[in-house]
């Protein structure tokens, strides 16, 4: 897997707390200009991978370079050349935007002869036009992930990675965030971000689907939906928790998962409808609709969830 060519590479990847192994063994690699999405739930190993890449903590096996440099034995050349931002926006309260942007730009020693020119291309990248000596403290969520943005670009990174940094904000202000980290992408910038928003991994051109510190699944979004096994359908019933459970002990359900009112219920095959129907109405469910559906990330997640726990624990009794 050493190509000039990835921005990021990684080869069994492996971190420990103690007894705890919070990354097992992942291997991934991220081509120069392309997004690259590592989804799951909070505690999945996703913020660890992060950090280890990002030349912040030291892994316990494995490997992984980043832009050329080896984590291990190179995190001070790779904390040089690459972007980091978190859910946790490292911001100065009280300095205004401006000070911000200025004061990363001296610590990521921009040449001073380009550094007016930088952060007035920053400040119209991120659309902070007349917020410029608006105190950070009383900018708005969205305006602060937009100004931490620019701060952790001010240096021009080849590489930018960022750890939970829609969290916390609207699903307007989300989008237009990647709107940006787009346009980031389309000018050569290498993207790693993590998130539990499975909506956004359709912004990626390929992510990585971690649970309980191992990579389930890695393709792009599009192929990991087309392989779900099955057929999805879509039950709108009455006490759809209830009928959920009711559901889960036909033989023709594979997976079964409540979405509000409704149940997402993957079956075989599509023969399987008829089935579905009479058990609800039989169990004295009101049946308003059912149809099949495309499936979602979620339902996708879900499933290699459930595929990965029966390979766990094959012999465990739910």
């Amino acid at each position: 897997m050493n190509n000039a060519d990835n921005a990021v590479e990684v080869n069994r990847l492996t971190k420990r707390f103690g007894q705890f192994t919070a990354v097992n063994n992942i291997d991934f690699y991220i081509p120069q200009g392309e997004i690259f999405g590592l989804l799951g739930p909070n505690g999945a190993g996703k913020t660890t991978t992060i950090r280890m890449l990002c030349g912040l903590m030291l892994p316990d096996g494995g490997s992984a370079r980043v832009l050329g440099f080896d984590i291990a034995r190179q995190p001070e050349e790779i904390k040089k050349r690459i972007g980091y931002m978190s859910q946790k926006f490292s911001l100065y309260n009280d300095l205004t935007a401006l000070e911000n942007i200025k004061f990363y730009a001296a610590i990521y020693n921009v040449p001073q002869k380009k550094r007016s020119q930088r952060i007035n291309q920053l400040i119209e990248m991120s659309g902070l036009s007349g917020f410029e000596g608006q105190l950070t403290r009383t900018l708005s969520g969205a305006w602060r992930q937009r100004l931490a943005l620019a701060c952790a670009i001010v240096h021009n990174p080849p590489m930018l990675f960022l750890d939970e940094a829609t969290a916390g904000v609207d699903p307007i202000a989300r989008r237009e965030f990647w709107d940006l980290i787009y346009s980031l992408a389309g000018e050569g910038t290498s993207v790693l971000a993590t998130t539990h928003y499975m909506d956004e991994a359709d912004f990626c051109n390929t992510i990585g689907m971690m649970y309980e510190g191992e990579l389930v699944a890695l393709a792009s979004p599009e192929s990991i939906k087309d392989k779900l096994p099955g057929v999805l359908l879509q039950v709108d019933c009455t006490q759809p928790i209830e009928a959920a459970d009711m559901l889960q002990a036909l033989p023709d359900v594979l997976n079964i998962s409540v979405h509000g009112a409704q149940v997402h219920v993957t079956v075989k095959d599509g023969h399987a409808v008829k089935g579905i129907e009479k058990a609800l109405t039989h169990a004295g469910f009101t049946l308003n609709a059912i149809e099949i559906i495309q499936p979602s990330l979620d339902d996708a997640f879900i499933a290699m969830v459930t595929h990965h726990r029966a390979q766990s624990r094959p012999n465990s009794i739910d």
